[in-house]
């Protein structure tokens, strides 16, 4: 039976052109399923045949868990304290084995062990055509789309097979079987049943490839896109930067008479590209990136990460685009808010904004109004800089006496101090579950206590329009600082 047993395999290994590792790989596999039938519950049994002489054991098999994470499965796993009093030293995630009866060969039935045997060999020539078709390097999938399933489109290239999720290709494109498409690879996950390669046509990078292949300078490292957002069919911005000052990045991507962009747009259902100079200036970026539209000036409020830019009324439309289209890509492709407004809408901003602060100094430091509007109009914008600007650049304030300017300081410096001992105050209040929360920093911390919320319980009824309002995070964050809040209504 042993010598059959190897003869099996030689053959099977031969006809189907695969490892005979494999073949001994899926006959375990065949005799260990029929072993586990015998017991019942979940347990692991290992079969392990000798590759010479065709002899094989069978051995049950238990995994060692930590102490604390406790069995989840018992018929499996076997705590670390357990386990040491069998063998002293073995560690977490180690195995104890006890050798039990093997199964003969014939009873695990033929069929069975064929169809496993089988099964075996298919996922591993399926690896082998995977591995093969991932060493060429190919970022982009060229093959014909040979089935619809569940709304995704299976592409085959030669015996390599991809999937188009519907949430992946370009609106209103209507790709049927036998079609020749090409897509990004998006993702290879070996755990999917099915096709493993993702493949994408309205992500970005589909676009930042379609450029690669149609513009030779990019491979030669003359030229890189720097990023692109794309509003998939429709419209999408790519920032390039050229590595060589003899080389126009944008007309380079253009191509002649258009050739390259073209290529590109075609292969996309028309999806027209905004080519961007990329710059290392936030603000000549987020100008460059709203073009067609013209800008007058640009505000840019670090701290928010956010730019107020002021277009007329002509360029208005333009900045914004159908939908908010212009100025929603502009921000995806900087990564910056931009907010856009006209000369009026940014001068009655300012007036709020410059009341705000003169509000503040005229409060804060009890100045009257002019002393407030001197600091305004020397840039002042909170009472930490009147605090700690260097006593140089203070003192060269004209209107101000040397007496003045150590007055304003050391008032400064007190209210900050009576500040900050009120918000330690108000952070002692804050309850402990609050504070260990995953995302909240002692800014945040702050920022909720002032406005009276002091227990995760209290964030969790926080909509988050209110907790933007009350921390100023985006709405992105806020979402999250609240979901992870609610989490243990969940999980009591």
């Amino acid at each position: 039976m042993n010598r059959e047993l190897l003869m099996l395999v030689d053959a099977i290994s031969r006809e189907k052109s695969v490892d005979r590792e494999v073949v001994f790989g899926a006959v375990e596999a065949a005799l260990a399923s029929a072993t586990k039938k015998l017991y019942e519950g979940e347990v692991d049994i290992r079969v392990a045949i000798d590759r010479d002489t065709g002899e094989y054991e069978t051995f049950r098999r238990w995994h060692v868990v930590p102490d604390e994470a406790g069995l989840q499965l018992p018929e499996s796993e076997i705590l670390l304290f357990e386990a040491a009093e069998q063998i002293p030293d073995i560690e977490v995630d180690d195995y104890i084995e006890e050798s039990v009866e093997s199964v003969p060969i014939g009873r695990i039935g033929a069929q069975a062990a064929k169809q496993v045997i089988l099964q075996k060999i298919r996922d591993a020539e399926r690896e082998q055509l995977l591995n093969d078709f991932l060493a060429r390097g190919d970022k982009i999938f060229v093959g014909t789309v040979k089935r619809l399933d569940k709304g995704d489109l299976i592409v085959e290239s030669g015996r390599v097979e991809g999937r188009l999720k519907r949430t992946e290709m370009i609106p209103k494109e209507n790709l049927r079987t036998g079609d020749r498409v090409r897509a990004v690879i998006l993702e290879v996950d070996p755990t999917l049943r099915g096709p493993q390669i993702v493949l994408s046509r309205s992500a970005p990078a589909f676009m930042i490839e379609l450029f690669r292949q149609e513009v030779p300078e990019i491979e030669q490292g003359l030229l890189e896109i720097k990023n692109c957002a794309r509003d998939p069919g429709s419209r999408a911005k790519i920032a390039v930067l050229s590595h060589d000052k003899r080389v126009d990045p944008i007309g380079t991507c253009v191509g002649v008479r258009g050739s390259r962009v073209n290529g590109v747009t075609n292969e996309l259902a028309g999806e027209r590209v905004d080519i961007v100079l990329w710059s290392e200036d936030p603000a000549q970026f987020v100008i460059g990136a709203l073009a067609p539209a013209n800008v007058q000036s640009i505000v840019v409020d670090e701290e928010r990460h956010a730019m107020d830019v002021v277009v007329d009324e002509e360029n208005l439309a333009i900045a914004i685009g159908r939908g908010g289209q212009n100025v929603r890509l502009a921000s995806e492709l900087t990564g910056w808010r931009i907010n856009i407004m006209t000369a009026e809408e940014s001068q009655a901003k300012q007036a709020e904004e410059s009341g705000a602060i003169r509000q503040l100094f005229m409060e804060k430091l009890d100045v009257d109004q002019e002393v407030a509007d001197i600091l305004i109009e020397e840039g002042f914008t909170s009472l930490e800089e009147v605090a700690y600007v260097p006593l140089q650049e203070m003192l060269e304030i004209e209107a101000f006496d040397e007496d003045t300017v150590n007055e304003l300081r050391n008032r400064a410096k007190d209210v900050l101090l009576t500040m900050e001992i009120a918000k330690e105050e108000r952070f002692d209040e804050v309850s402990q579950d609050l504070r260990d929360l995953d995302g909240l920093d002692g800014e945040l911390i702050a920022k909720l206590a002032g406005a009276g919320i002091h227990t995760r319980d209290d964030l969790a009824d926080l909509a988050v329009d209110e907790l933007t309002e009350i921390t100023g995070v985006p709405d992105a964050q806020a979402k999250a600082l609240i979901m992870k809040a609610r989490e243990h209504w969940f999980t009591a």
